[in-house]
């Protein structure tokens, strides 16, 4: 059975920037989104964001209300993959930005981020080096703690 992960906005859209979608992909993930996700993804074309197609993405309606203390903390998008990870028991959430990494953190959920997809990727043979993916995506205007991309760089000999 492939792993399910709730995936938000900010990753998606860091992989699109460095044509990297084919790498999640190819991940033997189910990547599901809430529908609010998907309304973020799409009303950022018309910001000028790149188009996120991705056939292999699952968008799920919320069959709840969001939780109001979510909803006044985090972006509609975070506390959308947060309700939608509680409602369906998917144990781990895909989020790049601190606050809503924290708040799934703090609701007992394990947190990736698109820079852990793309160590999984590596990991499995997916990509021979992250260092160039990262680079691109980085060119596009996507920011990384320069420390922490130092670290992740250096723990897969990079």
């Amino acid at each position: 059975m492939r792993e399910r992960i709730v995936v938000n906005t900010g990753p998606l859209v860091a992989l699109a920037r460095g044509e990297a979608l084919w790498v999640a992909e190819k991940l033997p993930i189910e990547f599901l989104v809430p529908q609010e996700v998907r309304d973020e993804l799409d009303a950022g074309v018309k910001r000028g964001h790149p188009a996120v197609i991705a056939p292999w993405v699952s968008v799920l309606p919320l069959t709840r209300p969001m939780d109001a203390l979510a909803q006044a903390t985090l972006d509609r998008g975070e506390a959308a993959v947060l309700q939608l990870a509680s409602e369906l028991s998917v144990e781990t959430v895909c989020l790049d930005d601190w606050k809503g990494r924290r708040a799934a953190l703090a609701a007992g959920l394990r947190v990736t981020g698109s820079i852990g997809l793309l160590l999984r990727a590596k990991a499995s043979g997916i990509l021979p080096a992250i260092r160039p993916v990262i680079a691109a995506i980085s060119r596009q205007g996507v920011w990384y703690d320069p420390e922490l991309i130092r670290q992740v760089l250096a723990s897969v000999g990079e």
